[in-house]
């Protein structure tokens, strides 16, 4: 059974400008997405576009989930996302030609991706607390966000040799000198070409969990992000000292 609370996060994160009835009145996607949704406590819950999309942005290496004959399976894909591609964005990607997931899972499969962004154990000696109460126990913080969409392949040198072309351009800029398709002749490029597929997810909801200690008090919170900082996880750090 999905619990009311649950619903409620997933309906802000499928359709935030929609206005939901009763749990009865939601619509056949709706439930299906809640259905499938992970558990998320209200507290941990991340509805906010521009959080969503910042994980999906900076953390674009995805699980592709998907289920077939042989039962569920996962593919590790480096995602471009497109927020403006449709209702809720779209996500790109290839996969070698002979990968059998694009044969397996043709146009119009629904799909999961999922993109987890900064993660860090917590150890319950970082919270002062701890110190008086003795009332507090390991744990692990992070972001994660979970891509409900509808596959499309795109067997085609066009869409292809495009999605590549930008990917490179984004992920090479920070070197020195970068390396673009041209310092490579047509033909090899080509040849490699022809053993990529592209695919599409068009996104149809987007459901995100925070974990940052927002169930602590502030001063663990801000003990444990302190700590962490100083062990090189400063974006985690950075984001749980965000004001709750």
């Amino acid at each position: 059974m999905c619990r009311i609370g649950v619903c409620r996060d997933v309906w802000i994160a499928l359709a935030p400008c929609q206005r939901p009835g009763a749990i009865g009145q939601f619509g056949p996607r709706l439930r299906i997405a809640a259905i499938h949704a992970m558990y998320v406590p209200a507290h941990f819950a991340e509805t906010r576009p521009e959080e969503l999309q910042r994980v999906l942005r900076d953390h674009p290496l995805g699980i592709l989930v998907t289920h077939g004959g042989a039962g569920l399976d996962a593919d590790h894909l480096p995602f471009e996302f497109d927020p403006a591609a449709g209702p809720l964005g779209t996500l790109s990607a290839h996969v070698a030609r002979s990968n059998p997931v694009w044969r397996d899972h043709p146009t119009g499969t629904p799909v999961m991706v999922i993109f987890r962004g900064s993660e860090a154990f917590v150890s319950p000696n970082w919270y002062p607390s701890k110190h008086e109460t003795h009332r507090q126990v390991p744990t692990w913080n992070y972001e994660v966000v979970h891509a409900h969409g509808t596959l499309t392949i795109r067997d085609d040198e066009r869409f292809v040799r495009g999605f590549v072309a930008r990917l490179t351009r984004r992920f090479e800029a920070a070197e020195p000198r970068p390396w673009r398709m041209s310092d490579s002749s047509p033909e090899y490029i080509d040849g490699l070409l022809r053993h990529i597929v592209g695919i599409e997810v068009a996104v149809t909801s987007l459901v995100g969990k925070s974990k940052l200690s927002q169930n602590r008090e502030e001063r663990d919170r801000l003990g444990a992000a302190a700590t962490l900082g100083e062990r090189g996880h400063e974006e985690l750090a950075a984001l749980m000292r965000r004001p709750v």
